[in-house]
């Protein structure tokens, strides 16, 4: 089949429409349907713990749809109102509950030490009897928490974990024990049978292909546009696993074949990609928001080098600490370092950095997203350093 071409331009704006920014925000109360869509259209919510701000998790829904209340994400993770189950997918994520049969591969991958953390392995081939009385415990008591198992800390030597912690990773990843809910952040387990509807338990489990097929095709969607390296890491899928299943989606018409502009590797658009003319919008963006969070693939498609440096040194630290890209209509065009000092209700801009190229307006657009954030938050104020070169202008615009 010939290979449209494409501008970057248009796989910018495919891209953008695929991930939920191309229409408005609601008007309206957002409620429990509009988180199904989200989710049907993104695939997965990226979990992530670091709260100086807020929980990753919570951001992409803000950043497509705006201020919602956040009790709703937390209600469909929890067993009554249950949209969605944890488990590994891109990093550890919220995924859509359809997707529980798609995920047993990689469970069942797993359970026989493969495809997990190498050090997680190899303590777990050494404690089989140990993780069996575990899963006991979690049978008899669960939902239960690591911390809420006395009596079996290990020496730390895997993550300074204990041996208890351990064993319910490893649980957790086999599938064989599943999150029921949060407390405080951390996860309490429990069997999947008791903590996911039985709808989804007695879901048909297609084979390890289909699952990929399934799974590219969901990536397909999600993206709009990309390679088959954009593909397959939405999911953390190996190259061993998407040998010829593109080529098969190719094949069914799901993937058509494009050439983007200044892309060296083949790319793909999904059959149900949508190609607006342009698009308009305004959103900050956590660091691990589906349209950012492969590195490499941002950089090629919005010419913007972007990496977290929570665990750089802070005197080696180009740009901060926790940094939010900031998306004006079709570009990434400044970014901007912040915390939410909830104790004394301020939203901190602690620095503030433009692109090359960027617009006039950026710092208008940038602080009416600030201050929708500050609210969204419940935070009574925002406080604006002059760091950064578009520090001052937003500490100007703020003052007036």
């Amino acid at each position: 089949m010939k290979s449209e071409k494409i501008s970057l331009a248009q796989a910018r704006r495919i891209t953008l429409a695929a991930q939920g920014f191309s229409e408005p925000r609601p008007t309206s109360p957002i409620n429990r349907g509009h988180l199904n869509r989200l989710l049907g259209r993104i695939g997965l919510l990226q979990i992530d713990s670091v709260s100086a701000v807020v929980r990753a998790h919570y951001m992409p829904m803000f950043s497509r749809l705006g201020p919602y209340p956040m009790q709703l994400l937390d209600e469909a993770t929890g067993p009554k109102k249950r949209l969605v189950f944890e488990y590994w997918a891109h990093e550890a994520s919220f995924l859509p509950l359809e997707l529980w049969p798609l995920m047993q591969w990689r469970m069942a991958r797993a359970r026989e030490h493969s495809e997990i953390y190498s050090g997680l392995a190899r303590w777990a081939e050494e404690k089989q009897s140990f993780i069996e009385e575990i899963f006991e415990e979690v049978k008899a008591r669960g939902p239960i928490a690591a911390s809420d198992i006395e009596g079996h800390k290990g020496s730390g030597g895997w993550w300074g974990w204990s041996d208890a912690k351990a064993a319910f990773e490893w649980l957790f990843w086999a599938g064989r024990i599943t999150a029921h809910s949060r407390r405080s952040f951390e996860r309490l387990y429990d069997l999947p049978e008791r903590a996911l509807p039985k709808a989804v338990i007695d879901m048909p489990v297609p084979d390890t292909a289909d699952a990929h097929r399934e799974l590219l095709k969901i990536s397909a969607r999600a993206l709009g546009v990309g390679t088959a390296q954009c593909l397959r890491d939405y999911f953390r899928l190996s190259p061993a696993d998407i040998v010829g299943r593109i080529d098969e989606l190719v094949e069914e018409g799901e993937l058509l074949p494009v050439k983007i502009e200044g892309w060296h590797r083949p790319g793909y658009v999904s059959k149900d990609a949508r190609r607006p003319r342009k698009v308009e919008t305004q959103a900050l963006l956590a660091p691990f928001d589906p349209l950012v969070f492969e590195r490499t693939r941002t950089e090629k498609l919005f010419d913007f080098h972007y990496r977290i440096e929570i665990y750089t040194p802070a005197e080696k630290r180009r740009y901060g600490y926790y940094v939010l890209p900031f998306l004006l209509n079709e570009a990434i065009v400044a970014r901007v370092d912040l915390r939410a000092d909830r104790p004394k209700g301020v939203l901190r801009v602690l620095a503030a950095y433009a692109e090359p190229g960027a617009p006039p307006e950026t710092a208008e657009a940038l602080l009416r997203e600030l201050h929708t954030m500050q609210n969204w938050l419940g935070l009574e104020q925002i406080e604006i350093t002059t760091a950064g070169d578009l520090g001052p202008t937003l500490a100007k615009l703020s003052a007036s």
